[in-house]
């Protein structure tokens, strides 16, 4: 399976670990378009040519949570998955970006390809078996 995911974080090289890790977790064949903050990701993000996202929280310009919020408003972009890749730890966090945001997943750094494999491996099959289209409230189930 093939999927085109937007990978947002303001270090370079930690975009380039999040897509290392994707590619060693063997989970698809990913074809990845970056952005260095929130602003630059909207500006690259199209519903019909995303299928996932990994956004950082703490970015200049516009930060990963609110490129979520802002996302989650578009019509015809609520099928698309969005991951929080983060140092953010706390529980007050996750349940912001996980119920109030939007957000389907959240994964601290620092992290493996396998940790990754096992976060990830029912959102992306889900990707794939819902032909491209995802269920929220689904996802939600899934990390409660």
């Amino acid at each position: 399976m093939k999927l085109r995911a937007l990978v947002i974080d303001d270090s370079r090289v930690m975009r380039n670990m999040v897509m290392q890790a994707l590619r060693q977790s063997n989970l698809a064949e990913f074809e990845f378009t970056e952005a260095e903050d929130g602003e630059d990701a909207i500006g690259k993000f199209h519903p019909k040519k995303t299928d996932i996202v990994f956004a950082d929280w703490n970015m200049p310009k516009m930060s990963g949570i609110d490129f979520v919020r802002k996302v989650r408003g578009m019509r015809n972009a609520e099928h698309i998955p969005i991951v929080m890749v983060t140092s953010e730890k706390t529980m007050d966090k996750v349940e912001t970006a996980l119920d109030e945001a939007g957000a389907n997943e959240y994964i601290c750094k620092p992290f493996t390809a396998e940790q990754l494999k096992q976060k990830l491996g029912t959102l992306i099959a889900g990707i794939n078996g819902a032909g491209g289209k995802s269920s929220r409230g689904f996802f939600s189930k899934l990390v409660s």
